[in-house]
């Protein structure tokens, strides 16, 4: 009898930036008052940093926060797909005309005080392609 196995192989820095260069919608994580707290978000990778748009108050991400940026493609029921997460510091992006062109270009879920735009500096970036293989049982 075979048994189907799932296995997460991790991906090399290069390859996870690429996976996430070629995504358009993630997460983004946090810390507020002790405890992570994570929002949609949309965002553009250009020039080595990553441009998020997410619902979240600019007043929460204090200047150069650590932040985390999780994106995944998981098919389901299968399992199979991949995850990529980014950390480092981010900054909000305060500048009128910068930001009225990511407004622009990045679809959000919030308007007015709720809709931030960040720049992260990713300083890690790690992922893994997730798998399934089939294992005889018993032995």
């Amino acid at each position: 009898m075979t048994v189907p196995d799932r296995r997460m192989i991790e991906v090399s820095g290069t390859e996870a930036l690429w996976l996430l260069e070629g995504s358009a919608q993630g997460r983004l994580v946090y810390i507020q008052r002790d405890l992570a707290v994570v929002r949609p978000a949309t965002h553009v990778m250009e020039y080595g940093r990553l441009v998020v748009r997410t619902p979240v108050q600019a007043a929460a991400v204090p200047g150069r926060a650590l932040l985390t940026y999780q994106v995944d493609e998981i098919r389901s029921p299968a399992g199979t797909g991949w995850t990529v997460s980014a950390h480092g510091p981010a900054d909000v992006i305060s500048d009128p005309d910068e930001a009225a062109h990511y407004r622009r270009t990045l679809p959000g879920w919030a308007h007015g005080p709720h809709d931030t735009l960040l720049r992260l500096h990713p300083q890690q970036v790690s992922g893994f392609r997730l798998a399934r293989t089939v294992t005889e049982a018993g032995r």
